[in-house]
């Protein structure tokens, strides 16, 4: 099974034609069909189903687009690791982080690690938690950067501090939340949750640290504009880290309620999974982290 046909499956699968996949790897249709037709006598079995507007990857064919997909990435990331030990510093590097991480760390990242290495190309995704661990367990993402909670599972991941922040409660600006003087005032109110269900999110452990009850969950979201949006245009309150909630372009909207408690305190770091080694790249990448972060401590 050679790695030049099985590029040519994954291009009609991606593709969703054969024309459109002869095109893109720069063969002859009638060549792509062979190819194709020559790889699923190797195996017995039928790979694309083939219709009147396309192809389709049959369940065999599924399971060996996505076995291909990680083998040819993974093929990429070696031999980029193999010129990066060589000094040569290029590829690709997938990073995702919480919104204050990309409004407070990946700015100067990028401007620096930018300037040192021009040849690498940076993607940044900004998720929150919940959603960037799983990428990072199923290596969709090379680097995390998000808030280092205290139910991370032992020995699965690699750890870097580089920020503090403090998760506040804010408020639509004129609620009658604002009134609220301490957390317990706050208990009846509906709370945004951010994460994949009610259980999760900073508001339970914020409550909790202080010996109170949950509050009433008005909504769950996974997104940092759905957050924004409903506590701004809403009667809810949502806990927000205090850089975002003191951004000018997020004053005329939401407010920090002056509760008298403390908010969440929160350490965000870079995680990176520990059943690798971190590439040249990647130790790069997170130098720079560091720098970003110390230019961030002198700020504040």
């Amino acid at each position: 099974m050679k790695l030049a046909t099985l590029q040519t499956l994954m291009a009609a699968i991606e593709e969703g034609s054969l024309r459109g996949a002869a095109r893109r790897i720069g063969t002859s249709q009638p060549a792509l069909t062979k190819m194709i037709r020559e790889l699923e006598l190797e195996l017995g079995t039928t790979l694309l189903h083939r219709t009147s507007r396309g192809v389709q990857a049959t369940a065999q064919g599924r399971v060996l687009y996505e076995h291909a997909l990680k083998a040819t990435r993974e093929l990429g990331q070696a031999v980029d690791e193999i010129h990066q030990m060589n000094g040569q510093m290029v590829g690709d590097l997938h990073i995702s982080a919480v919104p204050v991480a990309v409004m407070l760390l990946i700015p100067e990242l990028l401007r620096t690690f930018g300037q040192a290495y021009p040849e690498v190309r940076l993607r940044v995704s900004e998720e929150l938690y919940v959603a960037q661990l799983q990428r990072l367990r199923t290596r969709e993402v090379d680097i995390t950067v998000g808030g280092i909670p205290d139910e991370l599972p032992p020995g699965e991941f690699v750890i870097e501090p580089l920020i503090q922040t403090t998760m506040v409660p804010t408020a639509r600006t004129g609620s009658r939340w604002l009134q609220a003087r301490t957390l317990a005032d706050l208990q009846e109110a509906r709370w945004v949750f951010t994460g994949a269900h009610s259980n999760s999110g900073y508001a339970r452990l914020l409550f909790e640290s202080h010996g109170l009850k949950t509050p009433p969950v008005g909504a769950v979201v996974n997104s940092t504009l759905a957050l924004l949006s409903l506590v701004a245009t809403g009667d809810y309150v949502g806990l927000m880290p205090s850089q975002i909630a003191s951004h000018p372009m997020a004053l005329p909207y939401i407010s920090v309620v002056p509760i008298a408690e403390r908010g969440y305190p929160l350490t965000i770091g870079a995680i990176l999974r520990s059943d690798t080694v971190p590439s040249p790249l990647l130790r790069n990448v997170l130098t720079h982290l560091h720098r970003a972060a110390h230019q961030v401590g002198d700020a504040t």
